[in-house]
């Protein structure tokens, strides 16, 4: 059985999403064993790939999305099933889980501009049947990000989503959805603005997790700022405080601002001080940082690697700390960082040559390690790397 960096939704995930590629990367004294490089699907910019089981039988399987075609490769030979092709349908970033509660995974894609969230059923032979497309919603607009999480604690998924632009109705603003309970009948999912136009500057990516440990999970965001935000804006990382009704709306909290290009940022117990601390990436800027809780003081993991616009912050040795991963498009390198427990990391590169967008860690091989799959935007490909049992 392979895993995922994913967690039920009534824990904490600890999950990621990184891209970029990194520039004059110091190498460890002591090298590490190479990753291997598999490719996926290559000739097309790509921009977001997911793995889960999507066809029931146990083993990872990969659905990208390149303009307007959405392709689930099956593995482990990733044969390729063209499940949807649409232009309206250019995802530029995806979640999955069970949206109907039929027991198998469906996906869900998110349009940037105008905004619009999709979720495509898995029907009863994946491979051979229509993948219905729903729409979810179309009222939140710049949706960068997504993640799943429990937002009301009842046990099942909801989605978050970036609302970037400023744009009406939800001008720049942080939005979670929550399933209806006839999903296949639903005009829409329902809406709930949990960040109401506190949250401008072209937000990207959004991390979710217990923050401040009173039971209730909250979620933070990056702001990338710079000449396509509105002026004064962005360059900022946050986190809100989810009061005891999610509908409600949350309270914002500052991490740091001063922050050119802030993109991902991810709640974790990063020194193991039983703190909840963050991990980030400036990935339209430079470097990958972690804010150490209570007062949010910074650390640099790695200082000048070049827009590491993806970002995931898991264990990827499987030594009990939490690591962090990412691929810069700047500089074109894959690299994840390894925590010695106490915060401390040591930057190591997973492969060269190769840009990306959207990063995801999930047992691909079926070896019960993390691999990392990786969407090349630039680079034209969805590739992934074996972890060499760290």
């Amino acid at each position: 059985m392979f895993r995922t960096s994913m967690r039920h939704p009534s824990s904490t995930p600890i999950i990621a999403r990184v891209t970029g590629v990194l520039v004059l990367l110091s190498m460890p004294a002591t090298s590490r064993a190479e990753w291997t490089r598999h490719v996926v699907h290559a000739g097309e910019h790509c921009v977001t790939a997911v793995a889960a089981d999507f066809t029931g039988d146990g083993r990872a399987d990969i659905i990208s999305n390149s303009a307007g075609k959405t392709r689930l490769f099956v593995g482990p030979e990733w044969r390729e099933i063209l499940l949807d092709e649409n232009p309206e349908h250019t995802f530029i970033h995806s979640e999955f889980f069970d949206v109907d509660g039929d027991g198998d995974t469906d996906y869900i894609g998110a349009r940037y501009n105008p905004g619009l969230i999709v979720w495509m059923e898995q029907p009863d032979d994946p491979l051979t049947d229509v993948w219905t497309a729903r729409i979810a919603d179309d009222q939140v607009h710049g949706i960068h990000g997504l993640i799943k999480g429990d937002v009301d604690r009842d046990g099942d998924f909801d989605l978050l989503a970036t609302s970037a632009q400023p744009l009406e109705p939800y001008p720049n603003s942080l939005a979670w959805l929550r399933v209806p309970k006839r999903p296949r009948d639903a005009e829409r999912w329902e809406c709930h603005i949990f960040a109401d136009r506190d949250a401008p500057g072209l937000t990207h990516y959004l991390g979710f997790g217990d923050v401040n440990g009173d039971g209730r999970p909250d979620a933070a965001t990056g702001a990338k700022g710079g000449p396509q935000a509105e002026p004064g804006t962005g360059n900022w990382f946050a986190w809100w405080e989810a009061p005891a009704d999610p509908t409600d709306v949350w309270t914002k909290h500052l991490i740091a601002d001063d922050q050119p290009g802030a993109t991902n940022i991810h709640p974790a117990d990063v020194n193991g001080d039983g703190e909840v601390d963050f991990i980030a990436s400036r990935g339209h800027g430079q470097g990958v940082v972690w804010f150490e809780a209570p007062d949010w003081t910074p650390h640099v993991i790695h200082a000048t690697l070049s827009e590491p616009h993806c970002l995931v912050a898991v264990d990827l040795d499987d030594d009990g700390d939490v690591d962090a991963a990412t691929c810069a498009y700047g500089d074109q390198i894959a690299a994840w960082f390894e925590n010695d427990g106490a915060g401390n990391f040591t930057t190591h590169v997973v492969g060269a040559n190769q840009e990306a967008y959207d990063i995801r860690a999930v047992d691909l091989d079926g070896d019960d390690d993390l691999d990392l799959l990786i969407a090349g935007r630039g680079s034209r490909n969805v590739v992934w790397y074996e972890n060499p049992r760290l």
